[in-house]
């Protein structure tokens, strides 16, 4: 199992506008895909911050996220502000695609790529690396800047990055929304293709069912707070 956690919880904002989501119980095995759905403003980005350890719980009966086997207690390490233990984990272990692409201005195509594989100390490339990027069709792009890519090299050079130091977990936040329905298919499959073919598990924030339900994908629905204003993911 690579994330088992139980009451896992987050609140944004203060008072009338404090708005709180919740994880009751999500266990997520090695390999393993699913995806967090609900309307735009539930909570989905809030969720993967949370799994992705970008923020604090506000609450967290258990945390578990195994790395090579090996089970961390991530709710232990943000008790006790072990915030370098935290940033490593996240630096080794997770890769994420974000709406935006999230790429550097200041690097080229291949340097964004290569980024995590240079704070992890790995090689700057390796042939598994090398048959990714020809798969997402970048070679000719890697001394580009990221503002010279169209939207969709952009996106699939976002998942290079997210994938070339071979996290064990990736989490996608609406990876497609910026594309059109043809490219954002094309973008998603060559993205489920390569994930399937490293054994990585996934989280994937989508509100688009259709492209879940095609991929077979486990879901994990938003529903509003039987108390509060906010969302709790279960399924």
């Amino acid at each position: 199992m690579l994330l088992d956690c139980a009451d896992l919880s987050y609140t944004r904002g203060n008072g009338d506008q404090a708005f709180r989501v919740v994880i009751p119980a999500l266990r997520l095995g090695t390999g393993e895909m699913l995806a967090l759905t609900g309307e735009s403003g539930c909570g989905k980005s809030t969720a993967l911050e949370l799994l992705g350890l970008v923020v604090r719980p506000f609450s967290a009966a258990r945390f578990h996220f195994a790395i090579n086997g090996a089970p961390r207690d991530i709710a232990a390490l943000w008790r006790a502000g072990r915030h370098g233990d935290l940033a490593r984990t996240r630096a080794a272990a997770i890769g994420f695609v974000l709406q935006t692409g999230g790429l550097l201005p200041y690097l080229s195509v291949a340097g964004n790529i290569g980024i995590n594989r240079r704070l992890l100390r790995l090689p700057p490339r390796d042939a598994a690396l090398d048959s990714m990027i020809d798969q997402l069709q970048l070679r000719d792009l890697l001394d580009k800047a990221p503002t010279q890519l169209s939207v969709g090299q952009y996106q699939r050079a976002s998942i290079a990055r997210a994938l070339a130091h071979r996290p064990c977990l990736v989490l996608a936040d609406e990876p497609t929304s910026a594309l059109d329905p043809r490219l954002g298919d094309e973008v998603m499959d060559l993205f489920f293709q390569l994930v399937e073919r490293l054994g990585t598990s996934v989280v994937l924030a989508t509100h688009d069912l259709g492209r879940v339900r095609t991929h077979g994908l486990r879901e994990v629905q938003a529903a509003p707070l039987a108390a509060g204003f906010g969302s709790a993911f279960a399924g």
